[in-house]
């Protein structure tokens, strides 16, 4: 039992559905949709269209989705759906040279979201897409209220957005971002939303919008060509696992980084000992560890498995988490991470929501930086992606910048399973902080016996550069801890990312739903 003398967050319970997401009103048009006898996809479906409504900065229809899906007596799906550079890009423009800005056109990926939507509701909804989208268009067409933590992102994000004519016009108010409490509207984008509605994902890849699209690009210098648009499809992979606990935690494969939460759990529990509290030097200090080493290793081989050889296999064997983890000193930051072993030759949206069938979605979409590229279409008011800033300008590299490619991508849906059961349902939005949010949240419950709140409301550390961030609700004692064991620290400027965590309690028949207070969100269930 929680300590009721702290001012936390309860778990939420529910024996019939439960969803979790980053602002209250998904979360309600969500349980809506349950109620009316719709699945959990379609669930989900309504709340990610409401969260690119109200929570802009984080998501949009001109981004990318990626999903695991856990339906009982089924093999655990999982969806790729984001979307690829122009088929025109010509890379030697990049390659070797500067980083390309976050707002530049030549960051904009074809968006993947609207599809996946559709390949997901085709397999597993219930409802028809006009009905799950009806909720986004009213909020959209009447307005919105801007919640606190939506107000101080799109503040944080204006000076980036102001550049943009159709940024302007759409998404500032007397050329500045809406105050909380603003009544916002998005009349452009409502009515984007009902000719999908009404024409499904074709509408979007085809016709008018898609012509909007490919103009406000073209303009810009943009490679994009209404070719791309048409002929972008998700893709239905195979999820990659590792164990821990008991539990085999899964995560979409590359181009997706989720892999990197696997190597971090893979080291882990290769370490003697992870600390005996959550909140501790030794315990944050092994985790940053792992987490650099795992990183490095994703930096050096994840891309689209479409167009490069990845070594997944290696990236997950024993021998290289064997390698990694005997590399950690438990006293002392290692300067030197060493090589990363090679093979032999051979601000985003998360939600989770379980239906009274036992359907478990694990979901995330996104527009990376907050509203994207800041690129917005005049017309149809849709901000589009910067996801193209995965890409590496290094020559040769597996993740080099090229035509018809998917970037490394940072948004990650998580699962754990136990045997052919979904038993966490689990996701950590924030950018590259991702795969350490999953690793954070999952140590906290498996390692410490959090449950899925508390093990969302403790305080996180990531690592930059050469040292550590940590957020301000790390103790003195902890962070001077840290500073012995030779890590520089200092305090994040904004808190680390936002889950969402449902637990299926199989045994009692309930559902325990946890919702980060780093966002406006709500666990709720019935």
């Amino acid at each position: 039992m929680r300590d009721f003398h702290k001012p936390l967050r309860s778990l939420a319970y529910g024996t019939k559905g439960m969803v979790c997401t980053s602002h209250a009103m998904a979360t309600l048009d969500a349980l809506d949709v349950l109620r009316e006898g719709g699945s959990a996809v379609d669930a989900a479906i309504a709340a990610s269209a409401t969260l690119c409504v109200v929570e802009p900065g984080s998501t949009g229809i001109g981004g990318d989705c990626f999903a695991l899906i856990a339906k009982p007596g089924e093999k655990l799906q999982g969806i790729n759906g984001s979307g690829r550079s122009p088929a025109r890009l010509d890379p030697e423009r990049f390659i070797g040279g500067p980083p390309l800005a976050d707002t530049s056109v030549h960051t904009v990926t074809v968006p993947g979201a609207i599809d996946a939507w559709e390949a997901l509701r085709t397999r597993y909804g219930r409802l028809e897409l006009a009905r799950l989208l009806a909720p986004s268009i009213r909020h959209a067409a009447d307005g919105f209220v801007v919640t606190p933590r939506v107000a101080y992102d799109w503040i944080d994000d204006a000076a980036r957005i102001e550049g943009d004519a159709g940024a302007r016009r759409h998404l500032l108010v007397s050329g500045g971002p809406p105050a909380e409490g603003h009544v916002m509207r998005l009349p452009a984008l409502a009515d984007s939303l009902r000719k999908i509605a009404n024409g499904g994902r074709d509408a979007f890849y085809t016709g008018a919008i898609a012509e909007d699209m490919v103009a406000t690009l073209d303009k810009l210098g943009g490679a994009h060509a209404l070719e791309d648009f048409a002929a972008h499809k998700s893709e239905w992979v195979t999820p990659i696992t590792t164990g821990y606990h008991g539990l085999d935690i899964a995560e979409i494969p590359p181009n997706g980084h989720g892999i990197t939460a696997l190597i971090i759990l893979n080291i882990l529990k290769r370490l003697q000992s992870r600390g005996t509290e959550p909140v501790s030097a030794t315990r944050y200090h092994l985790l940053m560890e792992a987490a650099r080493m795992a990183y490095a290793v994703r930096d050096a081989f994840v891309a689209d498995q479409q167009k490069a050889k990845v070594p997944v296999e290696h990236m997950l064997s024993d021998k290289l988490s064997d390698e990694l983890a005997s590399r950690i000193d438990p006293t002392r930051r290692r300067d030197d991470l060493g090589p990363v072993p090679r093979p032999k030759k051979s601000d985003t949206i998360y939600l989770s929501i379980v239906d009274r069938d036992g359907l478990a979605v694990s979901f995330i979409n996104s527009v990376y930086h907050g509203f994207g590229s800041g690129i917005t279409t005049e017309k149809t008011g849709i901000w589009l992606q910067n996801r193209g800033l995965g890409f590496s300008l290094e020559r040769g590299h597996l993740n080099q910048i090229a035509p018809a490619k998917r970037p490394l991508h940072t948004i990650i849906p998580g699962m754990g399973m136990r045997g052919p059961d979904a038993e966490i349902v689990f996701g950590v939005m924030g950018g590259h902080y991702q795969p350490v949010g999953h690793a954070t949240a999952l140590t906290n419950m498996l390692d410490f016996g959090l449950d899925a709140q508390a093990a969302l409301d403790a305080p996180r550390v990531f690592f930059e550069g050469d040292g550590l961030v940590l957020e301000t609700e790390v103790p003195d004692g902890v962070r001077r801890d840290l500073e012995r064991m030779g890590h520089v620290t200092k305090h994040a400027a904004e808190p680390f990312g936002g889950g969402q965590i449902i637990v299926i309690d199989r045994q009692r028949g309930i559902l325990k739903g946890g919702s980060d207070p780093r966002k406006d969100g709500l666990a709720a269930g019935f």
